[in-house]
C-alpha cells in the first residue's frame, strides 16, 4: 500500500461522512496485486500445493515464481516449478501414497498402512528419471520391489509380514529419499521364479486382497479397475466364443439360460481366458504370503466344478484375448511398444498386455488430472489435452512425473 493511499483512507475514516470514499479506497487497496508479477506467484502456489500437499515454504515460492517470471512464463518455466514441487517429500509421502492406497484392497480405502505395492509404486514413480528406471508400463510385469533402507532399524522385510512397511510409515520415513531402497528384486526377496513375478499384482498386498479365496478373477477385475479404470459392466461383450469359461459358472442361472447368454456371457468369455494367466498364483493366509506353483494349477480353479461338468477345465496359465475382437478395441490394444500381442502363458504377460493398451495410459493421465487439477475432466478441452498428455505419456518413456508436469501446466490457472 502506498504512503498516498494509506493517507487518504485515514482521512477518510476520520470523517463519517466520507465513509462511502473510505470504502471504495479500501476495495482499490485490497485488490492491487502484492507484486508485479501476482498471477504468476499463485499459480506457482497453486501447483505447489496441489502436487505436493501442502504449502511451500517462502524461499521455495519465491524460487518457483522468479524462475516462471524470468523465463517469460512458457510451458517449459511452470513445467519446472511442478518438478520443484515433487521435490518435496509430502509429494510421494501424501500425494502418491492416496493415490495408490485404494487400489490394494477390495474396499479402496486410502487410509490402509503403507504396504509393498504402495511404496513400490512411489518409488517407480520416483526414480522415472534416473538412467534405469522402470517404465510404467512395465508396473504389472517387472520384477521390482523397493524396501526400507535398513540402517533406519525397520523390522526385516518379509515375504509374510507388513510390518517393515508399518514401521517405515510409523517413523515417518522420507519415501522421497534414499532411504526407500530398490535394492533386489521380487525373485530375491520373495523366493519366487521370475515366471511368477508381474510387478505390483505379485507383491504381498496385492496377494492378500485379491489372491486370497475366491477363483482369482478378483484379480483380474480389481487389476481393470485400478489400472485400465474400467469395471466389468464398462467391458461386458457377449460375442466372444463362451468356450473357455470355466465349470462353476452356471449355463442357467435359475434355472433360465437367458440369463447366461444375455449377461454372464458378458464378463466371462473374455475375463476367464484372461484371468487364466494367474492359475499357478495363490494367497496363504497362514502363512501370510503369496504361493506360487508353477506347473501346477492351483485347486480354487476347479471350485464348484460340477455345476457346469462340460465347462472349460483349467490345464495351465496360458491366457488369450479375446477382447481384441468386437467392441473391446476400444480398449487399444499394442498402444505401448512392449505388448505381447494377444496371447502368453503367465502373469506378467498378461501384466504386459494390460500396461501397453491405450486404456492403461489414458486410466494413469486421468487420475494425475484428477489428483492436479481437483475435478474430472469436463469438456471438450479437456478431453483434448488428456488426449495429448495420453501421447506424450507414452511417447516419453511411460514416466508419471511428466504427466504430473504436464497437467500442472494445463490446470495452473484453475
Amino acid at each position: 500500500m502506498t504512503k498516498s493511499l494509506i493517507t487518504a483512507w485515514r482521512q477518510c475514516v476520520s470523517r463519517p461522512k466520507n465513509s462511502s470514499r473510505a470504502a471504495l479506497l479500501l476495495l482499490a487497496v485490497v485488490s492491487m496485486p502484492l507484486s508485479l508479477h501476482a498471477a504468476e506467484r499463485d499459480q506457482a502456489k497453486r501447483i505447489h500445493d496441489r502436487i505436493a500437499g501442502v504449502p511451500p515454504t517462502d524461499a521455495v515460492l519465491t524460487a518457483m515464481e522468479t524462475a516462471i517470471v524470468n523465463a517469460g512464463g512458457t510451458r517449459a518455466a511452470y513445467e519446472a516449478a511442478a518438478y520443484t514441487a515433487m521435490q518435496n517429500s509430502s509429494f510421494y509421502r501424501v500425494t502418491l501414497k492416496n493415490m495408490a492406497m485404494p487400489w490394494t484392497n477390495r474396499d479402496q480405502d486410502v487410509f490402509a498402512p503403507l504396504n509393498d505395492y504402495v511404496a513400490t509404486f512411489i518409488g517407480v514413480v520416483r526414480d522415472d528419471d534416473t538412467p534405469d528406471y522402470t517404465p510404467f508400463n512395465e508396473i504389472l510385469s517387472a520384477d521390482v520391489l523397493y524396501v526400507g533402507d535398513g540402517s533406519l532399524g525397520l523390522p526385516a522385510y518379509s515375504p509374510g509380514s507388513n510390518n517393515h512397511y508399518e514401521q517405515m510409515e510409523r517413523d515417518n520415513v522420507d519415501l522421497g529419499n534414499s532411504t526407500l531402497l530398490r535394492k533386489d528384486a521380487q525373485t530375491v526377496r520373495n523366493g519366487v521364479p521370475a515366471s511368477g513375478v508381474a510387478g505390483l499384482l505379485t507383491t504381498r498386498a496385492a496377494s492378500e486382497a485379491f489372491f486370497i479365496a475366491g477363483t482369482n478373477r478378483a484379480m483380474f477385475r480389481f487389476t481393470m479397475l485400478n489400472h485400465l479404470c474400467n469395471d466389468m459392466e464398462q467391458v461386458q461383450d457377449t460375442s466372444p466364443s463362451p468356450d473357455r469359461i470355466r465349470q462353476d459358472v452356471s449355463r442357467s442361472p435359475g434355472g433360465d439360460s437367458r440369463v447366461f447368454l444375455n449377461n454372464c456371457i458378458g464378463c466371462h468369455s473374455g475375463m476367464d481366458p484372461l484371468a487364466q494367466a494367474f492359475a499357478y498364483h495363490d494367497y496363504d493366509d497362514v502363512t501370510g504370503q503369496m504361493v506360487y506353483t508353477p506347473g501346477v494349477v492351483r485347486p480354487k480353479y476347479f471350485n464348484n466344478e460340477d455345476t457346469f461338468q462340460f465347462g472349460f477345465i483349467t490345464p495351465d496359465d496360458e491366457w488369450n484375448n479375446y477382447w481384441r475382437e468386437g467392441q473391446n478395441r476400444w480398449i487399444g490394444w499394442d498402444f505401448g511398444p512392449t505388448s505381447p500381442g494377444g496371447t502368453g502363458t503367465g502373469a506378467a504377460s498378461l501384466g504386459r498386455e494390460l500396461a501397453n493398451s491405450e486404456a492403461f495410459a489414458r486410466c494413469q493421465v486421468k487420475k494425475v488430472f484428477r489428483a492436479v487439477c481437483l475435478r474430472d475432466p469436463a469438456d471438450n478441452a479437456d478431453i483434448t489435452e488428456i488426449d495429448a498428455m495420453t501421447l506424450a505419456f507414452r511417447d516419453s518413456g511411460y514416466r508419471l512425473k511428466e504427466v504430473f508436469a504436464d497437467a500442472a501446466y494445463y490446470c495452473r490457472g484453475d
